[in-house]
């Protein structure tokens, strides 16, 4: 896991890509309100890992930035957010009537019960639970919930602590939606939930059809719709077409596609190739099954319990997408296209020299922010 220094220059020099003037001012203030800390401290804790939500709302906000091309304070300012403490640091005189009192127990205990079960980031986890539940933000709610908690609410909410904390079901799940790419996703048991390090294959992908006019794109394994929405949405004049073998995660999709009104993005029944009849693709981009089966049985507890295993698992040592993927895929590529994998913490030059195998070229490993490979790009040799 990267920590505060890590995600603090990434943050730099991803800004300084889009011309901020002052990239690093721009990157202390993100993570100081992110982390609730003032900025003059950050590298007083400079060897802070970073939880992935924190790493996701950061990475969030400068998604912001630039697409506005605002800085962070203008961007607080539109968003009329307060850049003030967490509750915890909140003064009592500030807190006004029993509804907010009670509010704050509330909150106080349920955050207590998510800890002593096991969760590893329990206030992350009541805070997205309350703000669901209560229909307010969670910035809202922190700063200034004040009306009475229903009886009703109360028991919807007691419920989902302990499909989270006694039954260890991924809050994802529980809530019924993710956020990928800053966009909303429905999720259930039938899909994987999508990964903050999946954002890293959208964002290349972006990057390598951004001068291409009207790409066709094909998104192999698409379940929940996380990429290949993600990718329409990013690229209005794509067209996306995401496979999979999954009637169910294909009515998620389905339905992710009408939420996030992604006109140009079309899902279809197929295992792999066998039903896609175009075959004039500018980039074909997947985040197949790759764990080794002996690595399965080793993962969190609540992956074992309630992911569907055959996304999550591949034969032959978790390289058998790779191979069925990339020796067909040159027959639906045009000249020059390109071939995107998500993969493994390992698996950088296996799924390298399998893509060499089959004419493709110029191949890349890239890094998460945990400095994992991830992702294999390359480009076929025509």
């Amino acid at each position: 896991m990267k920590n505060l220094l890590d995600i603090l220059r990434w943050s730099e020099e991803y800004l300084k890509k889009y011309s901020f003037s002052k990239p690093r001012l721009e990157a202390e203030k993100i993570i100081s309100y992110v982390l609730s800390i003032d900025r003059i401290l950050l590298y007083a804790e400079y060897d802070r890992p970073l939880v992935n939500n924190e790493r996701t709302k950061i990475k969030k906000y400068i998604l912001q930035m630039i697409k506005n091309k605002i800085g962070f304070d203008e961007l607080l300012k539109e968003q009329k957010l307060k850049d003030n403490k967490i509750i915890e640091c909140r003064d009592d005189n500030e807190i006004e009537g029993n509804y907010r009192k009670e509010f704050l127990e509330l909150l106080t205990k349920s955050i207590v019960y998510l800890k002593k079960n096991g969760s590893r980031e329990a206030k992350l986890d009541v805070e997205y639970i309350f703000s669901n539940i209560l229909k307010v933000s969670r910035m809202e709610m922190t700063l200034n919930f004040k009306r009475k908690i229903t009886e009703e609410e109360k028991k919807i909410i007691r419920e989902m602590l302990v499909e989270v904390g006694k039954k260890k079901r991924p809050l994802q799940y529980v809530l019924g939606f993710e956020e990928f790419y800053g966009y909303k996703f429905y999720v259930d048991e039938s899909v994987l939930i999508p990964r903050p390090e999946t954002e890293l294959l959208v964002e290349k992908c972006i990057k390598l059809m951004n001068k291409i006019e009207n790409p066709k794109i094909l998104d192999i394994g698409s379940g929940s719709g996380a990429i290949s929405i993600s990718l329409g949405k990013e690229l209005p004049k794509s067209m996306v077409l995401g496979v999979d073998i999954s009637e169910k995660a294909l009515k998620i999709a389905s339905k992710n596609k009408v939420e996030n009104n992604s006109a140009n993005v079309k899902f279809i029944r197929s295992d792999i190739f066998k039903n896609i009849e175009y075959k004039k693709f500018n980039l074909i981009v997947s985040n197949p099954p790759y764990i080794p089966h002996y690595e399965y049985e080793v993962l969190e507890e609540k992956v074992l319990r309630y992911e569907p295993k055959l996304a999550l698992t591949a034969p032959n040592n978790g390289l058998y997408f790779y191979e069925e993927i990339s020796k067909t895929a040159p027959n639906y590529l045009i000249k020059n296209g390109y071939l995107a994998f998500e993969i493994g913490y390992n698996q950088g030059e296996a799924v390298k020299k399998i893509m060499e195998k089959n004419n493709f070229l110029d191949i890349k490993i890239y890094y998460d922010y945990a400095e994992h490979e991830r992702i294999v790009i390359g480009k076929l040799n025509n």
